[in-house]
């Protein structure tokens, strides 16, 4: 089964920023998606968030057919739960994704969900698919970062000029680039 499962990051859920947008476009492709709302501080934790996408996996939602679309947090979170339940699926678009980065006065909220360098390219294991999309002027995560990342599990990379942390605040209510790589 072709389907599709959309991760929000920190902060997120599925009413915001370009969500709403691909879920309805990838409806207009007859496509199934799933969007679920992942706990927000202060009971974002990687134990919490892996509870939910893994009722999906305990069903088999999830399976080698399924693409990924995640957000900020939500590529790291899917990076650790793919690689702590050995699940292969079809395709991945980390966006503005990161790891280990140390964040002033809110690290708590973001420490559980990280993943030892070296242990990334191990997500190669589990998709050969894989595209990191970023933006030269994300005020959260750096362009360096998002390269850094990306480097580190050897994907490709795709940046977008002036996006931002593709959030609502900076005018992303639909990414179109993400379309082409679906």
């Amino acid at each position: 089964m072709d389907n599709y499962f959309v991760i929000h990051g920190s902060y997120g859920n599925p009413y915001k920023n370009w969500i709403p947008w691909l879920k309805q476009k990838l409806a207009i492709r007859k496509k199934e998606c799933f969007v679920s709302h992942f706990p927000i501080p202060p009971n974002q934790t990687y134990d919490n968030w892996k509870t939910v996408l893994k009722a999906y996996l305990d069903i088999g939602l999830i399976t080698e057919q399924t693409t990924f679309i995640t957000h900020s947090l939500g590529g790291i979170f899917l990076t650790k739960f793919l690689l702590q339940y050995h699940v292969k699926v079809k395709k991945i678009i980390f966006v503005a994704a990161f790891d280990n980065i140390i964040f002033e006065n809110e690290n708590e909220i973001y420490n559980t969900f990280y993943v030892r360098e070296e242990n990334l390219k191990d997500i190669l294991n589990y998709c050969k698919d894989i595209s990191c999309v970023y933006s030269n002027n994300d005020p959260y995560i750096s362009a360096w970062e998002a390269e850094k990342f990306a480097d580190a599990i050897h994907v490709k990379k795709i940046i977008i000029q002036d996006a931002g942390h593709f959030t609502g605040k900076n005018g992303y209510r639909g990414v179109p680039e993400l379309l082409k790589y679906l």
